[in-house]
Order: C-alpha cells, then structure tokens, then sequence
C-alpha cells in the first residue's frame, strides 16, 4: 500500500484531479475503476473522486509496488537553452515574453519549445514539485510573440486558468496593421474553422459557425499604417488576424491573412517575415477574489530587434 499525503499547495482540488497528476501513466478510466472498487480510499473511506481534498488528508493505494510503479511515470526534463526573457516570477507563477517564431507547446514529442524551456527552467533551479508538472497556462501562435504565463505550482496553474476563463486575467495585443483604423469599436462577428487550419469569417451566422467578439482601439496611425490595442473577449483560431484582414486592415507581415505589397515593403525594409501580433500586457483584475497565488498587477512585454525598430520608426513610439 502506498499513502499520499494531501500538501497545502493542493487544498482545493478534486481527488480525481490530483490522482490523474500523480498517477500519469494511467488511463482516466483506470483510475476510476480503482475508485470504484476501492482499491484507492480517501482517509480509509470509500471516494468517488469528486471529494475536494484538505491539507493533511491521506490517499491510500491498496496496490502492489510493480503495479504503482508501472502507473506512475517519472518526470522526464529535458535540458534546454533558456532562451527567454523572464517578465515577472514568484513561487507561485512565472510570466515569460515568448520570442516570435517559437512554439508556445511541442506540436510533436522531442519538439522545442517554450514550455518544455521553463520546465527546464525550474527543474534546474530544484523547484519541481512532487505530483505536478508545471505548464503554460495560455497559448500564443508560432508566429505571434509575447506574454505567456506559467504555472510553477498547482495553485499558480489553477488560479492562472481560472482567471484566464473568467476573464479577470485581461489580455492585450498589439498589431500594426495597413490602413488608417479611427475610432475604436467592438466587432462582432462569425467564425467556421476551416480543413486547411484558416479561419472564414463572416457578418451572417451560417451552419456551424461560432461567434467571435474582440475589442480594437486605436493607438495612432501615420496616415498609412495603424499602430492597434486589442482585446479578445472569446478565443478563435487566428481571430485577431481573420478579423482585421476581413474588416480591411490586414495586420502586417501575416502571411495567411496579410497583403503580399504590404509585406514585402515590411521584409524589405525592416526584415519582417511573419505578422506583427504581439501580446504585450496582462492586467490581474483580483481584488476581491479568494484566490492566494496572484495579485493585482500589470504586466508588460518588451519588443525587440525589428520589430522594436518599427514602431519607433513608423509611429515615434516605445512599446
């Protein structure tokens, strides 16, 4: 029989949800079979896996060790390059500004990527904790650069998640788009996925479509380009960029969406070859709120190298 003993950090949380982190090379539908046949108990009661554990309860697993050990997968860290910078970070969470052209999660196993270099990270800073595997808890595009944030902790990546849902954690790109965009609105609009990974946008809802809502405000414009604020208020493959290029102001750069004139001027002169979409800031809207893990702040990015060069010279701006 092995015990687990519920920590501070994972107070809160379902028992089926911890049990999924902790024994991770189990089927889900495994561990509620040993649920059900009360082969694991919760403080020597039968459970169901939907108890909300306390700090100091105890997990029993009526297995054998060959068994556990076979459903309990050792964390493999691979030791990567960090080549990232470090926004903000505390025990609980880590906020880091993902380069343009790298992958936010491994599309393939062995793949680069920015999670897999924080993993690392904390892995050899001696902070990975026993039963979690940290992660990011939002995603941006290949080819879209700026603030992701991670989970260092259970409670950090619970919390994060959450407000990320709820939408208390707020986020907001930046773009430069081709045209003279003037007033700042609210455009809402349908949206089907298509076969090819494109995103079809329309004014009339057709079968299958889903609604998308985002938030452009104008920061300023050089009476050609227009330097834009964004906020999604839903999130849709590649909305931010199948919305502006339908309404008329393809972003700079994108080569899916984008003007082919436009982005050759921009790689020409600026050395620009994917689409200027920058998440820049994160607002932690938390006052109030239960939550011991985050705290009111405003976090923002830093841009760099050409793109940096960009909006100093197109607009006499310092992102």
């Amino acid at each position: 029989m092995k015990e687990v003993y519920v920590k501070a950090e994972f107070e809160g949380s379902r028992l089926d949800k911890l049990l999924f982190k902790h024994l991770n090379n189990a089927p889900k539908s495994l561990v509620f079979k040993l649920l059900r046949k009360k082969t694991i108990k919760l403080n020597g009661k039968r459970a169901a896996g939907r108890e909300i554990l306390k700090e100091g309860d105890i997990i029993s697993l009526f297995l054998s060790d060959e068994t556990y050990n076979s459903l309990k997968k050792e964390i493999e860290i691979k030791k990567s390059n960090i080549n990232f910078d470090i926004v903000y970070e505390d025990h609980n969470i880590l906020i880091a500004d993902k380069p343009f052209g790298m992958l936010t999660q491994a599309d393939r196993a062995g793949a680069d990527c920015l999670n897999q270099r924080l993993l690392s990270y904390v892995y050899e800073k001696g902070e990975l904790k026993e039963g979690f595997v940290p992660s990011v808890c939002n995603r941006l595009d290949r080819n879209t650069g700026g603030l992701v944030a991670f989970g260092k902790t259970y409670i950090g990546a619970r919390e994060l998640s959450l407000g990320f849902k709820e939408h208390f954690i707020e986020k907001y790109y930046f773009a430069v788009v081709k045209g003279v965009f003037k007033e700042p609105k609210t455009v809402k609009l349908w949206h089907i996925k298509t076969a090819d990974n494109r995103a079809e946008i329309s004014a009339q809802r057709k079968e299958g479509a889903k609604e998308t809502v985002t938030e452009i405000y104008p920061v300023k414009n050089n009476g050609n380009y227009t330097l834009l604020k964004i906020k999604l208020i839903t999130g849709k493959t590649h909305q931010i960029r199948a919305v502006l290029s339908y309404l008329g102001y393809p972003i700079i750069g994108d080569l899916k969406y984008g003007d082919k004139k436009t982005n050759l001027y921009f790689k020409e002169k600026y050395g620009l070859n994917c689409q200027f979409l920058y998440c820049g800031e994160m607002i932690f809207n938390v006052e109030g709120r239960n939550l011991s893990a985050l705290k009111p702040m405003k976090i923002k990015g830093k841009l760099k190298n050409n793109k940096k060069n960009i909006i100093w010279t197109e607009f006499g701006l310092d992102l």
